[in-house]
């Protein structure tokens, strides 16, 4: 199904091609003029516009940039009569996608429909496999032989089909972006964008501008317009990783956009409207931080609708040497090794291991010992430091300086979170200082 704006100043040709259009299904909006066009294009998103070049005594070439402004996505074809085919190249020229004659008939109307939807349909195929390019590894394939996670990817099945906001929870490192991923891949959302949001990775004051949006010369440094994540994933899915972390004025807009599917982007007043499934995931106690006034309990009832734990990799051994002979298939194809297999010690030690970093703590650790390590198998000794590394790690209470131990263990906290704000909420410090110390052991 398509969302289609048809601009239009005859009301016969607006009535046919919404009749026409509707009849396959798609969602229509048909108006009379450039400025209802505007306001609609600012307000929703588009898949497709229908825009007619002769608007009374305005001249509908003219909407062409302001919609290529607000909806840089929405495909235009151009509606004209015969005489001015001319114009209707010049239009295609500017940005429009495709052109129709009048009169035209139900059959032309739907074939350039059909074609549009082909072209959004792999623009987004696109987009989605750059991403599975991105974030390549066998851990994205969900499978376990754990009856708990057995049990969770159960649940996950029947939660995918439907619309409800599902909040995943669990330990850095268990997986819960790739649990994300293929709630997305099983909805009926599938074809439509997946766009992922690492909360703790953009600043707290321009998380909301990253969002929602913004208007050019909002505040300092916006240069440009920026239509937001949410908008970039209409009719598709937007996972909110760590979402513990925002700061309580996005918040509130969040919970707002959640109520009521309405937003406006920051330095404009116009509210617009979007189609998009939350999917939100992290590793802290959000009752906790209800408690401290640190998360609003309204926003936490609304992200709680479906809550699933995701396992810690120690409380799943069954998992570890699946997990880790996939990785060592995938690195040893990408760095050109040829590893058959892991030694039976080697098995034995993996399984005893706590893995305080979880899946990916291991997926490094079979990383580091397939690019490092020789021969067929991987023994113990290529998945592990040697003795000498060993014997020359600093422990507290050895005769080193302070900063030599500040280091180490600001690197072992790197390894094991999954932002830099995590890692400095852990350090008890916070981000601007762990940059310097960062900047000053050369991290």
């Amino acid at each position: 199904m398509l969302q289609i704006l048809i601009v239009d100043d005859e009301a016969n040709i607006r009535k046919t091609l919404s009749y026409c259009l509707t009849g396959e299904g798609n969602a229509v909006i048909a108006v009379s003029n450039p400025s209802d066009a505007i306001s609609e294009v600012k307000r929703r998103c588009f898949d497709l516009a229908f825009l007619d070049l002769k608007l009374g005594e305005e001249n509908g070439m003219d909407l062409i940039p302001v919609f290529q402004s607000d909806s840089p996505w929405t495909k235009i074809v151009v509606i004209t009569a015969h005489a001015s085919i001319e114009s209707a190249v010049e239009a295609m020229k500017r940005g429009a996608t495709d052109y129709i004659s009048k009169p035209f008939s139900p059959n032309q109307v739907r074939l350039i429909t059909q074609k549009i939807e082909k072209l959004k349909d792999l623009e987004t195929e696109i987009t989605a496999l750059r991403e599975d390019a991105r974030r390549s590894g066998p851990e994205n394939r969900l499978e376990s032989n754990n009856p708990g996670m057995q049990r969770i990817i159960e649940k996950l099945k029947k939660a995918a089909a439907s619309e409800a906001i599902i909040l995943f929870r669990g330990e850095s490192g268990t997986g819960k972006s790739v649990f994300a991923q293929t709630v997305h891949q099983w909805s009926p959302r599938a074809k439509k964008p997946l766009v992922v949001v690492a909360c703790p990775s953009i600043p707290a004051d321009l998380l909301e501008s990253e969002l929602f949006g913004h208007t050019k010369g909002a505040f300092t440094g916006a240069t440009r317009d920026n239509p937001g994540r949410i908008a970039m994933c209409e009719g598709g899915t937007l996972f909110l990783d760590e979402i513990g972390d925002i700061a309580p004025s996005t918040q509130a807009k969040l919970l707002r956009f959640i109520q009521d599917k309405e937003y406006e982007r920051l330095g404009d007043s116009i509210s617009r409207v979007a189609d998009v499934r939350i999917i939100a995931a992290t590793n802290a106690n959000l009752e906790e931080r209800v408690k401290n006034g640190q998360f609003r309990e309204d926003l936490f009832y609304r992200l709680n609708v479906i809550s699933l734990t995701v396992p810690a990799l120690r409380e799943r051994k069954e998992d570890i040497l699946p997990l880790a002979h996939s990785f060592l298939t995938h690195f040893s194809g990408v760095n050109h090794k040829s590893f058959l297999g892991i030694t039976k010690d080697a098995e034995v030690c993996l399984e005893k291991q706590q893995w305080p970093g979880n899946i990916r703590q291991l997926r490094n650790n079979i990383e580091r010992a397939v690019i490092l390590g020789n021969g067929q198998y991987l023994d113990w000794s290529d998945l592990s430091e040697s003795p000498d590394q060993h014997n020359d790690t600093p422990s507290i209470g050895d005769k080193v300086s302070l900063s030599t131990i500040e280091e180490l263990h600001i690197r072992r906290v790197l390894a094991s979170t999954t932002s830099l704000q995590e890692a400095a909420d852990i350090l008890g410090i916070d981000q601007a200082t762990l940059w310097r110390r960062r900047k000053t052991y050369g991290i």
